[in-house]
Order: C-alpha cells, then structure tokens, then sequence
C-alpha cells in the first residue's frame, strides 16, 4: 500500500457518473510540470482560475476552474492541483489519462489521505475520520466524525499519552536510585497517578464505545416460529413493506436485511427464516442461514404469537436452537399479538432476558422496543460524542489491561522495572490508535478502505 513519495498521483474525486460539477485531483513533485501540459501555465497558489484544459495533442476537453497548493500547505502537504469541470464520465477519464501521460499514477484507494498522514498534515485518528465523515449513516455519527476530524479525540488519547510518559519518567528515575527505590514506590504518589491514568483510559473507553456504535452500528437478528410476526416487524420498523407478508407459513425462506437509525444508532435488522422441525428441504437451508446469523448477531429479538402460547422463557420457546445462541448475547423476547388478546404493552426484566408485549400490527409497544435496543447495547444520543472504530477500542483495551497489570506489580509486588515495562506497553497501544507508532500492514488495511480520490 505505501508507495514512494517521489510519485505524483491523479484520481477524480468526485462519484462517477454525470453531474453538474467533476473533480480531478493532483498530487506530487510533478504536479506543476502537469499544470503546465495541461493549463499551459501555472496558476498562482491558491487562486482559482477559469481556464481551458487541453490534452496531449492541445485540444481542449473542458474548461473550468484550475486552483494549485504549494507544498506544504495543502491537504497533503505536497503540491496538489485540483481541476473543477463539467461532471461528466468522458471528461474526467480524459483530464485523468492526460495527468497520466504527463508523468502521474493512477492513486490507489486513500492514497491522497495517507499522503496527509505520512507528511503529518493529519494523525491517523483524523485521516480514518475522514472515512468516516464520508460514509456516516446518520447526523450524529457525521458529526460524531467531524468532531475526530477536527483533533478532539486525538487530544483526548495525546493528553493521555502525555501522562503516561511522565509517570514513566518517574518510575524510571526511581530505577536509576535502587537504594530508595522502594521508598519512591510506597509513597503513593506513582500509585495515585497510575489510578488517575487508569480512569481516564475507561472514560475514553467509554465514549469511544458509544463512537464505535454511532459508525458501525449493531446487527440485530429477528427469529421465531412461522407466522409469529418476524417480517411484520422488520416492516413496520423499516417504515415500508421490505419483506412479504401472508398466513401462510414458510413465507421467508432466506436472509432480508434492512438497514435504520434509531436516534443516531444505525441497526442492521435481519428477517430470518421461520423455526420449525418439519420444515422442508428449502426451508431447512433458510434455518441454517438463519443460525448463521444469529452466531454474528449483537442482540436477537424472539418473535412469539401470543396467541399459540403464554411462554416466554427462550430455552422453552426454542429447545431445538437455543444451543446455537452465542454465550452471552442480549435477547428480547417479543411478545406479539397483544391486540387479539386484550391487554396492554408492558416490559418484564427477566434473568438473563427481557420480555416486550407489543402488538406489530398496531404499533403499541414499538417505541417501547426502539428504546430498549439502544439501552440494551449501552448507546446513548448524547451530543458530543466521537466516532470510533473497533481497532481503537481494542488498542484502549490492551492499554487498560497493561496498566492493571502494571498497578499490581506496583501495589503487590514493588516491581519498579516490571511497573516501567508495563507503561511503556500502554504507551505503544495508545500510540497505535494515532498512528505514532503502527506499521506498514496496519497502514495499508486502513487506507485501503478508503475510497479512490480520498
């Protein structure tokens, strides 16, 4: 993925396909030679100006605005030339293959955005927020990105990162003076700073959390026997009719997925296959698919017609299956039909589970559902949050982990070096969710993601 810096790179950076307005981008030390070929010129840093792009042979293609940054004030940080035409696939392939013929590469996928990483014009926290802004599926979670754009939540993880490093300094110093080493260690100042450290990583934990659920979201998968109301459901919490509904049984014999948000947590719902022994040979492939989904799934909603039965618990709802439920996992049980049997919505906190009473078909209950989803999976719709991904919440995991260990050599065992190794351990973890400290591969999984022109 890391490609040497001598190259000079060109990708559109528009969507593909006819619009009003179509961007190329340029990139690299050739850039103004590039200008030259195409604009006959080079236009003045950071003025735009109307102009004639013109091919190899000097006809024109287009004309439109041609604005040039000087390395490094750019968004790479080397001499980036943007060139704003008419929206159309045609032109932008030509403006692409002239750049290429004048001595340009094709860019590869975030290549733009790596190249502001690799010339510190963005930290890794920034340039995986620009992703992010881009692909954000809600309000919240565009904003919730922004705000990682912006540096908040790599001036939350670099203030960390700081004072880490100072109580390095310090137990290390101890270290050099083994004489009184043991008496810097009892003192309780290394032991409160640490403690201190260690709520900060939680805190960060915390809303990096609540930032992981705002970009990637949750998969919830909806089960149950034929006819309970599973594809009702995924209709009336999608807002239209995704799935077919009828008496008949068996309808839905493979996977739906519907996608919505649910005040800033986007939910991934999955409408499965009825559960039921005597099912046939096409049924019984749409039940192991649905098992399948239930094994990746972060909650599950049991469907249950109300009106078939009076039990609630899952192990007596669905002895066959439950086996196959991830340890763990939260599970609701839906209690449907409520409207047939004359009673109203109402919630029930059970072991391990909890029961809704809801009628599908009239909507009572619903709002109550939406609710506990987003509690049950810990998201809040606070204002203020940050986007986060899975790799920072692990690498905050290891660090946390690193620093329990490290507290206990301290308090348990007075290990000054074993307490210093364990720090600097933090450190590297911490260091990895900013691109301080990373690697090649890590890099190139990153920014491979992106898409071409970022």
């Amino acid at each position: 993925m890391v490609q040497s810096e001598i190259d000079t790179i060109v990708a559109e950076t528009t969507p593909r396909g006819r619009g009003g307005v179509g961007v190329v981008r340029i990139s690299g030390p050739k850039t103004c030679d590039i200008a030259k070929q195409i604009l006959k010129k080079i236009p003045p840093a950071r003025q735009g100006q109307y102009l004639s792009f013109l091919d190899n042979q000097g006809n024109c293609i287009d004309e439109g605005i041609a604005l040039l940054f000087k390395a490094p004030h750019s968004f790479t940080g080397e001499d980036v030339l943007e060139l704003q035409g008419h929206g159309s696939p045609i032109i932008m392939d030509c403006l692409v293959k002239t750049a290429v013929a004048a001595g340009a590469r094709l860019a590869m996928p975030g290549e733009f955005s790596l190249r502001a990483f690799l010339n510190n014009k963005l930290d890794l926290l920034q340039a995986e927020a620009i992703s992010d802004l881009i692909n954000a599926n809600s309000l919240q979670a565009a904003r919730g990105a922004l705000r990682s754009l912006q540096g908040v939540f790599s001036e939350m993880v670099n203030t960390l990162v700081a004072d880490l490093i100072n109580l390095r300094m310090y137990v290390e110093a101890t270290i050099d003076f083994p004489e009184e080493e043991i008496d810097f260690l009892s003192d309780g100042k290394i032991e409160k700073k640490l403690n201190t450290i260690l709520d900060t990583v939680k805190q960060i934990r915390v809303r990096a959390e609540q930032g992981a659920l705002m970009s990637s979201g949750i998969n919830v998968a909806i089960i149950g026997r034929p006819n309970a109301g599973k594809s009702s459901l995924l209709n009336a919490l999608s807002g239209y009719d995704r799935a077919i509904v009828t008496d008949i049984p068996g309808t839905t014999r493979d996977v739906l997925r519907e996608s919505i948000v649910m005040d800033g947590l986007l939910v991934q719902l999955v409408d499965t296959a009825g559960l039921r022994m005597d099912a046939d040979i096409v049924e019984k492939e749409g039940i192991q698919r649905a098992l399948k989904e239930i094994g990746i799934a972060d909650h599950i909603i049991l469907v249950v017609d109300g009106t078939k039965t009076s039990e609630t618990h899952p192990d007596k709802l669905f002895p066959e299956w439950i086996e196959s439920f991830p340890a763990g996992i939260g599970i609701t049980v839906l209690y449907n039909k409520i409207d047939k049997l004359n009673i109203s919505a109402n919630r029930q906190e059970q072991p391990g589970y909890t029961v809704l009473s809801v009628s599908i078909k009239t909507g009572e209950g619903l709002d109550a559902l939406k609710a506990h989803l987003k509690k049950a999976v810990g998201f809040s719709s606070e204002e203020g949050e940050i986007v986060a991904r899975r790799r920072h919440l692990e690498a905050l995991k290891i660090a946390e982990h690193h620093l329990l260990q490290g507290h206990q050599q301290l308090v348990e065992f007075k290990a000054g070096e074993l307490l210093a190794e364990e720090l600097r351990q933090a450190q590297l973890a911490l260091d990895q969710i900013t691109g301080k400290f990373t690697t090649d591969d890590l890099l190139g999984k990153i920014f491979s993601e992106f898409c071409i022109g970022k």
